[in-house]
């Protein structure tokens, strides 16, 4: 009598392949935390701000960005940083490394608007300042999320 336990079936995924679904839920959870966090602070910070005289009047149309636009920006383009952080970890040997430079890349740039709107000293100020908390939240977040999938 001859058994044999080998059914052929390989465990893991298919060669070259390193995404897994729950891995992209993983980074998908981490990033809706990291949004939502990100929005509470930058809003925080642009109350904060509000409340010592900063009256973020932009005067390209003498609006006042108002406090939930904060949060809409925020958490718009922390979507579309958890957007780029899922291609980079589907299609990235280094998704991680390319990860922050993207978005650093992008946070610079992003600085751009705020410090051509015609803004007075404080508003630009702010503006700037808050565009470096949402970024200090997300990419560490997001980044440290890409590392653990590919350790």
């Amino acid at each position: 009598m001859h058994s044999r336990n080998d059914t052929g079936a390989v465990a893991g995924p298919a060669p070259g392949r390193t995404s897994h679904p729950h891995r992209l839920g993983g980074l998908a959870v981490t990033g809706l935390i990291a949004t939502v966090v990100a929005m509470a602070a930058t809003v925080l910070g642009a109350a904060l701000a509000q409340a010592v005289g900063v009256d973020f009047e932009v005067p390209d149309g003498g609006e006042t960005i108002p406090l939930s636009g904060f949060a809409v920006v925020t958490g718009f383009f922390s979507v579309v940083g958890i957007v780029l952080a899922a291609a980079l970890g589907r299609w990235s040997t280094r998704p991680a490394e390319r990860f922050v430079q993207a978005t650093v890349t992008l946070t610079a740039i992003s600085l751009v608007p705020p410090l051509l709107a015609g803004a007075d000293i404080a508003t630009t100020t702010t503006l700037v300042a808050l565009h470096l908390v949402a970024a200090t939240v997300m990419i560490p977040s997001l980044s440290r999320s890409l590392r653990n999938r590919t350790d």
